[in-house]
């Protein structure tokens, strides 16, 4: 089963956009969503290789590794080989993230008692 039998089933990567999209403030949600749109192909692509060729400064204060997915996220929408890696990539990150965010709650709530 694919995504093109069944248009209301969304592939990973199109998860992955969402999710991250649901994570960030609004501004920056608007900008991503612009971003995803098809018709921001000339700005996108050489966006993510900016974003991947910094995560080669990772030692440098702003720059570092976690420029590396988001830049390889906004390729991968239009390099179809890299369409399902990097959305499970991403989901697994963002899968990630949502349980340090729990941990993270608990500990908080621990320490307040």
């Amino acid at each position: 089963m694919n995504a093109a039998k069944h248009p209301k089933r969304k592939d990973a990567l199109e998860q992955a956009f969402d999710r991250l999209e649901n994570l960030l403030p609004p501004k920056a949600a608007r900008v991503l969503r612009w971003l995803h749109h098809p018709s921001s192909r000339w700005v996108r692509i050489p966006l993510g290789v900016v974003f991947i060729a910094a995560s080669f400064f990772w030692f440098l204060p702003v720059l570092g590794l976690h420029m590396l997915p988001i830049g390889l996220l906004l390729i991968a929408q239009d390099v179809p080989f890299l369409r399902i890696p990097m959305g499970h990539l991403m989901l697994a990150l963002l899968d990630g993230f949502d349980k340090l965010k729990r941990w993270w709650k608990k500990r908080r709530n621990k320490t307040r008692r």
